[in-house]
C-alpha cells in the first residue's frame, strides 16, 4: 500500500506514539520498539497526551523511523499478531501489565478476528424468519451477523430510522459520554469521527451508514408498534401482535429477539399538578423540533446525564435557566471533551495501516475494566460515609477539589453541588461545561425536588417557586421493564408479572426459563456502570445468539430456554458479585437497584468476563424441546 508521502509527513506530527509505535512494529517486527527507552510513560488520562511523555528526541527518532517504513510501502513484517505478541504489545503500548487473557478479546475488538466469524454455518434455516425488535445499536450488530450467516430475518421498528436511543434523544447537547473510536462497532469500515466525543446526530449518521453498508436496512420495517406477543405452543413459535402504518398485522417468529434496550421508554415521576401546567412540558428524549428557547425561562427537573449536556448547551440562549436537583451528582473532568481531531490524525486513522486499530485499543482500554477494582468496598476503610477504599478516597478528593476550584467565586453552590455519597456510585458522569454553566448569572440551581406544579409555576420540596415558560423532565428511564414492555407472554405466564415489576432476572441477561426461544440483547445484569462501551455488550450478544440460533439450527433443536438451575446460578453468582460493589453501598439511591434494594441492571464483572461467558453456548444450561 503506497501512502501520499506529503500528506504521511504533513500528518506524522499529529500521532499518538503510543500508537506510532505499535504500527512500526507491525511493519518491521523490530523488538527494540518494544523495549526501553522506547517505553511510554503511564497516562491514565481519559484522553492521554500524544507524545507518551517521550523525550522530544526520541519523539523525532520515533517519527523518522515510521516516514522510513511507511513511505517506502514495505509490506508489514507482521501483520496478524498471535494472542502472545498481541498481549506484549498491549503491555508496552500502555506501560502497564495487561492481563494475558484480554489478548482474545482486543483481537476481536481491534479487527484481527471478526466478530461471528468462529461461529459455525448452519446446515439448515428456520421455516419463518426470525424476528428481532428494535433497531438500534444491538438489532443492527445482530442483523449484519445473521446477513453473514445467511439467515432470514425481519426487524420491527417503532420509529421511521435506525439509531433506537440516538434516533429519539435529540435534545441540544446530545452526546455520547465514550470516546467515539471505543462506541463504535469493531468490525466493518472505517468511520471519520469529528471529535472524541461526538454529538447526537454524527452518531446516528454513523448508525444509519452502518445499517446500510451491513445490509441491514433492507430488512427493517420502521413504524411498527409491537403491542403483545404470545407464545404458540401447537407450532413453537411467538405469535407476534403489531400496528404498522396498515393497521394491526401479526406475525409469527420461531425465534424472537428483544433489542430495545434499557432506556427505551421515558420516566416521568407522578407529580403532584403536572397536567396542570400551561406551557410547553416534555421528557428530555421527546424534544420538540421546532422548539424556541431563546429568551424563554426554562426550567430543568433533574441532574442526571441528559441535565449536564442540556443545560450548558442553551444556557447562553435562555433569559432564565432553573434547576430541580434531588441529589448532586459527581462528573469527572475531561479537559479534551471538545476538541476536534487534526485533518492530520484523521489521515493517520484512515490511511496508516494498523494505526486506527491501535487507536481504539488505547480509548477501549482506558474506559474498560481498569476502574473496576477500585470500586470494591473495603471493610476496613474507616470512612464508609463518604468513600470505599483508598483509591476511592483519593477519586473523590480529586472530583471534590475539582469542584470547589471551579465554584470558588460562589461558595453557596459547592455546597449544592458537593454530592455526599462516594464517587460511581451512581452513572459516571462527564463535566463538559457543568460548573461553568451553575455560575452563569441566569441559571439557579435549587437543591431540592419538584413538589407540585400549577398553570404557571412548579414549587419545590424546599419551598422553592419557579415561573418558567417551558419545563424539561430530564427524569430518566423505566430501566426495569426493557423486554417486558413488549408484552411478552409465555407458557408461565406475562414476562412483566414473571420479573415482579422491577425485578427482571435473566441467565447471562439473555434467555429467561419457560420463555423458548427468547432472546434478549441488553437485558438484565448486562448494562455497564464501570465503564466500556453499550455497542461492545451488543456485540457481545450479537454474537452469542447467532450462535445459539445456528446451534440450535444444526442440533435440530425445536425449542429451548434457560433451565431454571441455570438462571438460579447464574444469578447467585451475580448477586455475590454485587455484594461489596459500589452500587450496594447504604448511602444513596440509584436507579441501578430495584424496589428490593438489589442491583439488577449493571454487571459486577470484567468486560473480558462478560465477552468469555457469551462465546459457546451451554446446552447443559438449557431446557431443550
Amino acid at each position: 500500500m503506497r501512502l501520499d508521502k506529503s500528506q504521511l509527513k504533513a500528518a506524522l506530527p499529529h500521532a499518538d506514539l503510543r500508537v506510532l509505535l505499535m504500527v512500526l512494529y507491525h511493519h518491521t517486527g523490530d523488538e527494540k520498539w518494544l523495549q526501553a527507552p522506547y517505553s511510554p510513560r503511564r497516562n491514565v488520562r481519559l484522553i492521554a497526551d500524544e507524545d507518551a511523555g517521550l523525550t522530544p528526541e526520541l519523539q523525532d527518532e520515533i517519527r523518522a523511523a515510521a516516514w522510513a517504513v511507511l513511505s517506502s510501502g514495505q509490506a508489514p513484517a507482521l501483520p496478524d499478531p498471535d494472542e502472545a505478541t498481541l498481549n506484549r504489545m498491549m503491555t508496552h503500548s500502555l506501560s502497564e501489565q495487561v492481563p494475558p487473557e484480554y489478548a482474545p478479546m482486543m483481537r476481536e475488538q481491534m479487527g484481527f478476528q471478526n466478530l461471528g466469524s468462529t461461529i459455525a454455518r448452519p446446515k439448515t434455516a428456520p421455516a419463518k424468519p426470525i424476528v428481532i425488535i428494535g433497531a438500534g445499536c444491538a438489532g443492527i450488530a445482530l442483523g449484519k451477523l445473521l446477513n453473514d450467516l445467511g439467515l432470514a430475518y425481519i426487524i420491527l421498528e417503532k420509529n421511521q430510522g435506525v439509531g433506537g436511543t440516538w434516533w429519539e434523544n435529540t435534545y441540544p447537547g446530545a452526546g455520547v459520554d465514550t470516546p467515539n473510536h471505543a462506541y463504535s462497532f469493531s468490525f466493518g469500515k472505517s468511520h471519520r469521527w469529528s471529535r472524541y466525543f461526538s454529538p447526537q446526530s454524527e452518531i446516528q449518521d454513523y448508525l444509519s451508514h452502518k445499517a446500510d453498508e451491513f445490509n441491514v436496512r433492507q430488512h427493517i420495517r420502521f413504524g411498527v408498534e409491537v403491542s403483545r406477543v404470545d407464545w404458540q405452543a401447537e407450532s413453537q413459535s411467538w405469535q407476534v401482535s403489531y400496528v404498522g402504518a396498515e393497521g394491526e398485522a401479526k406475525l409469527d417468529a420461531p425465534i424472537l429477539v428483544s433489542a430495545v434496550g434499557q432506556i427505551s421508554v421515558s420516566k416521568t415521576p407522578d407529580i403532584d399538578g403536572l397536567k396542570n401546567f400551561k406551557g410547553p412540558l416534555f421528557h428530555s428524549s421527546q424534544w420538540p423540533k421546532d422548539l424556541d428557547i431563546r429568551g424563554k425561562k426554562v426550567a430543568i427537573v433533574g441532574t442526571g446525564a441528559s441535565s449536564m449536556q442540556i443545560a450548558p448547551s442553551i444556557a447562553d440562549e435562555v433569559a432564565e435557566l432553573t434547576i430541580f436537583q434531588r441529589s448532586p451528582q459527581w462528573a469527572r473532568p475531561i479537559p479534551r471533551y471538545h476538541e476536534t481531531l487534526s485533518e492530520g490524525a484523521q489521515y493517520l486513522l484512515e490511511h496508516v495501516p494498523f494505526y486506527a486499530a491501535w487507536f481504539r485499543f488505547t480509548m477501549f482500554w482506558r474506559y474498560g475494566d481498569g476502574l473496576l477494582p477500585h470500586l470494591k468496598i473495603d471493610p476496613d476503610w474507616p470512612h464508609p460515609e463518604r468513600s470505599l477504599n483508598r483509591i476511592n478516597e483519593r477519586h473523590r478528593e480529586e472530583m471534590a477539589d475539582y469542584i470547589r476550584e471551579k465554584l470558588q467565586s460562589r461558595p453557596e453552590l459547592i455546597a449544592k453541588a458537593m454530592p455526599s455519597y462516594p464517587p460511581y456510585g451512581k452513572r459516571i458522569l462527564l463535566d463538559n461545561g457543568w460548573y461553568d454553566t451553575l455560575l452563569k448569572p441566569n441559571v439557579t440551581l435549587h437543591n431540592e425536588g419538584v413538589a407540585r406544579f400549577d398553570a404557571q409555576q412548579l414549587t419545590g420540596d424546599a419551598g422553592s417557586v419557579c415561573t418558567p415558560d417551558i419545563v424539561v423532565m430530564a427524569t430518566g428511564f423505566e430501566v426495569t421493564k426493557m423486554a417486558s414492555r413488549l408484552n411478552i407472554k409465555g407458557p408461565s405466564g406475562n414476562l412483566s408479572q414473571v420479573w415482579d415489576g422491577d425485578d427482571p432476572q435473566a441467565y447471562l441477561g439473555i434467555s429467561v426459563p419457560d420463555f423458548p426461544n427468547l432472546f434478549m440483547m441488553a437485558g438484565p445484569t448486562t448494562g455497564l456502570g464501570h465503564g466500556g462501551s453499550g455497542i461492545f455488550i451488543a456485540e457481545c450478544h450479537a454474537h452469542y445468539i447467532a450462535n445459539t440460533i445456528v446451534t440450535m439450527l444444526n442440533e435440530g433443536i425445536d425449542q429451548m430456554a434457560a433451565s431454571a438451575q441455570a438462571q438460579e446460578a447464574y444469578m447467585d453468582a451475580y448477586n455475590k458479585g454485587h455484594a461489596d460493589m459500589i452500587w450496594m453501598h447504604p448511602g444513596m439511591t440509584t436507579y441501578y437497584r430495584n424496589s428490593k434494594g438489589r442491583v439488577y441492571s449493571v454487571m459486577p464483572w470484567r468486560l473480558v468476563d462478560y465477552w468469555n461467558m457469551t462465546r459457546e453456548v451451554k446446552l447443559a444450561d438449557y431446557e431443550l424441546g
